[in-house]
This record gives structure tokens, sequence and C-alpha cells, in this order.
């Protein structure tokens, strides 16, 4: 079949029920319940995006299988130009919602085509997982499937590692193995997007190369209806008000959820990698996946920025605060930090190489400075519209009041300098939404730990840099200056 409608999209959520809870009460149907219906909409509008004769060629390619158009962010990519034209079309996708749904589809996607290019690795394992992974791709890329995705063990015992926890199932280990495949047993966190159609199960990064860490080393991906397979949701912040009072938290709120698997059947063919620690905690890497999902986040994280220093331009415009110096540096910072993303982000498709897969892969060097300064840039950028907004987040009149019997006081009281009051009251409701609902702070804690904790990252990056060119010309410098240093005459006095 060729790229879904929303419509479809939908209409696959009502048709495949999965095992979905919230606040102590089970979701029959996601599209109809008040906590997911404005969210699957947004997702539907994405696919949506995808159709018509302008948006054919922008965001979709021909099937190399069918020869129907598929979504752009299946394609792998042979040179720079198709780095390019796959950021294009995510790019398109992060604007619709102002870079603030972290896991639209593509994100996943980009991972698949990753792991399915690197077939050879996963078949290193065992031959049948390289054919697996290849078949998966394809069935995804075909059925134009929606994807979340489960890395990380519960918290519970973090001195420990999992096979060491009061319960040895606390996290999903394998339990069994048969002729249909694996059993799973234990929990993983952290899902977002609970409402996709598949959930890839794929190996964390912090196993212990040990035998005892087999049983949790796997990468693999079920349906998100497979028996067995239960979602516990966090509280929703969708708190079902109007577009006005809460712009992003009523239409994007994406939910996370812990993924319980009570004695999950994993057939074999969607088995990609099995108790090999060492493939498992390499597998993100010796594929070139992380670097394909992070041109994805990079993308989306100009597209977030980009909609910050418009939302942050508009505050200034509309209170006149233009003049002074210190919202000039405010405002200076989110340029640099803009710019600083598009340059990373260009720099790793004009640096780009094809990996040992023959796959363009951008550079990942930019990208991994993208991701760790990011983590400190996002909160950063919140604390601006704070301090740029102030006291006129503190009382901000909802859609009611600006229909009800105080609507002609609201109309001389909460004017600006530059707009009226409905006008300015519908801006400050958006740059709220951002820096401090419940919907915003959510967003903080994610892009501060969007790959994991900031130290662990930056750790990663100092053992895995080189360093040393830089080391031997500074010590090259001081040997040249030694050789050219002139004779010393007698000192003062002698």
């Amino acid at each position: 079949m060729p790229v879904r409608t929303g419509a479809q999209f939908l209409q696959g959520l009502r048709d495949r029920p999965r095992d979905l809870w919230l606040e102590g009460e089970r979701v029959a149907d996601p599209t109809a319940h008040p906590a997911f219906r404005n969210l699957v909409r947004s997702v539907a509008a994405l696919y949506d995006m995808q159709h018509g004769p302008a948006q054919r060629d922008d965001m979709t390619y021909v099937s190399p299988a069918t020869g129907q158009p598929v979504g752009l962010s299946f394609l792998a990519p042979q040179s720079h130009d198709d780095l390019v034209r796959v950021r294009t079309m995510m790019k398109r996708w992060a604007d619709y919602s102002g870079g603030f749904m972290g896991r639209t589809p593509d994100y996943l996607n980009r991972a698949l085509v990753g792991f399915a290019s690197a077939a050879a690795y996963c078949a290193e394992n065992d031959p049948r997982f390289g054919e697996n992974i290849r078949r998966y791709y394809e069935y995804v890329r075909e059925h134009d499937l929606c994807l979340t995705h489960t890395l990380l063990n519960p918290q519970a015992n973090r001195s420990v590692g999992p096979s060491q926890q009061a319960d040895p199932t606390l996290a999903a280990r394998i339990v069994e193995e048969n002729s249909r495949g694996i059993v799973l047993r234990g929990a993983r966190m952290l899902a977002t997007l609970p409402t996709a159609d598949e959930i890839m199960v794929f190996p964390s990064t912090l196993l212990k190369a040990g035998p005892d860490d087999a049983p949790y080393a796997y990468a693999l991906a079920l349906p998100t209806e497979t028996p067995g397979l239960r979602f516990l949701c966090r509280e929703s912040f969708d708190y079902g008000k109007s577009r006005l009072d809460h712009p992003l938290g009523s239409r994007f709120e994406e939910m996370d959820a812990v993924v319980i698997f009570d004695n999950v059947q994993v057939p074999w063919e969607r088995v990609f990698l099995l108790r090999d620690v060492e493939k498992c905690n390499r597998a993100f890497a010796a594929t070139g996946a992380v670097a394909h999902m992070a041109h994805q986040v990079v993308t989306k994280n100009v597209a977030k920025t980009e909609f910050i220093l418009g939302v942050a331009s508009l505050i200034v415009d509309t209170i006149a605060i233009e003049q002074f110096q210190h919202v000039h540096e405010k405002m200076a910072e989110l340029i640099v930090n803009l710019e600083t993303m598009r340059a990373f982000l260009r720099t790793s498709e004009v640096e780009a190489q094809v990996n040992r897969w023959g796959v363009m892969q951008p550079a990942w060097t930019p990208l991994d400075a993208a991701r760790n300064v990011h983590t400190r840039m996002y909160p950063r950028m919140v604390e601006i519209l704070q301090q740029l907004g102030a006291s006129g987040f503190m009382a901000i009149p909802t859609e009611k009041d600006l229909r009800g019997p105080q609507a002609e006081t609201i109309r001389t009281y909460y004017q600006a300098a530059r707009a009226d009051a409905a006008s300015r009251i519908k801006l400050f409701r958006l740059a709220w939404d951002i820096a401090l609902s419940a919907f915003g702070s959510r967003q903080v804690l994610y892009e501060r730990y969007f790959f994991g904790d900031p130290v662990r990252m930056a750790g990663a990056m100092f053992n895995a840099y080189d360093r040393k060119p830089y080391m031997e010309r500074v010590k090259e410098f001081l040997e040249r200056a030694e050789r050219t240093a002139p004779a010393l005459g007698p000192a003062p006095g002698e």
C-alpha cells in the first residue's frame, strides 16, 4: 500500500486495540479518549501532509519493492543530496508542531534505515536476524507504520545491573526460548507515543559484558496489540483545555509509558539480536542508526529553536521592550543558539560519508556536539522566555474570561503597547505553555535527557573524540619554539 492517510492511521488504532492504561482504567479507543484524541489527530495530520500533487515529491519517494510512493523518512541515502531531501521532509513535519513533538514517526524510521542497511551486523549474531531486520524495515515502510520504542530498564536499584535486582524479572528478560521464538517477562521504560502501531524493543547500551546480563540483551519489534504487552501511562498533560488556553498541550501531548511484558511471546521473525551483550551495546553506533536518528533530532531542534525565537521576538515587540540592553543580550543568545544548531546540522550533511554498509551517513561528530549542547541550551531558552514574560505570565485570563462578563474589563486592562488584549493573551498563553505549564516542564526534562544522562554523554564524547592531532600540534609548536629561540645574551648587570 502507498503512504497512509490520517484517516487510515486513526482507523488502525480503532481496529487494533492495545492494552493501554491511564489513571487506573483501560483505554479502549485512544481516538475517542480525552487524553489521546488530540495527539493522535496531530499524528494523523502528519500522514495527511504526504498526500497531494504538491506534497508527493517533497514527502515521498518511489518504493523499490512496489513502485508505490512511500515516506521519505524511510530513504536509505546514497548521496549528500539525499540527506538534504530527507532533512527537508523531516523539517516540514517538525514545523507542524513547532518542534514540540519529539517522537514523530520519522525518528524511528531513521533508526530502521540504519539497522536494515547494516543487516549484516545482525546476521553476525545469527544469519536469520539479518534477514529479519531487512524484512521488518520493508514491512514498516510499505505499510507506513508509526513506531514507538523502549531502551531502558526500570530505575529500581541503580547500583547494580538487571540480574542483581531484588527480582530478576523486574527488567524485561528472556525467560524462555521455544520453537516459536522467545518469551519476555518484566518491564522496560520509557515508551513515548504508546499509541503507535508497533514497538521496537532495542538494546540498552548500559549492559555489562557478562553472562548474567545475556538474558537482557536483545533487539526485537512487536505490534503494540501483542498479547501480554501492557502500557502504563503517566498523568496526561492534556487537561481538555481549549487551544487558546493550552495551545501546545492540547495538541501535542505525546504521553510516556512504562511497558510491561507479561510472558510476551516474540516470534523468531521479529528477533534481530539475541543474548550478545557486546553486539547489543554497540548496535546503535555500529549500524549508523544513532547518526540517522540524531540527524532527525537536530532537525527537530532547529525547528524548536526557530519557534522559541519567534515567540520571544513577538513578546519583545508586543510589550515594547526592544530598547533594553538586557533584552538584546537575551535575544542574541537565542539567535546564536539557532545558528549553532543550523551549523551543526549542515556540517553533518556536508561532511557525510558512505559508511561500511554502503549508506551515506551524516557525520557523527557535529551531531554529537549538537546533542550535547542542546541539553543545556533548551532549559536556558525556556528561562529566557520566563525572564521576558516575567509577571505577565502570572495572571493570564482564559478563553472563558475573554467571553465572560468581564470581557470589557479585560479588553481595557490587558492590552499591550502593540496589540489588543485578545492578541496579547493568545501570545502569552502560548509562551506560558512552553515555559511554565506541566506540558512545558515535561519538555524541559525531555530535552535535558533526550539521549540519556548528559554527564554520561559528555563522558562518551570525551572518550571517543580523537584529540591526538591537536596534542601533537601543540607539542610540535613547543618544540619549534625551542629550536628557533635566539641565543640568550648575558643577563643584565653581568
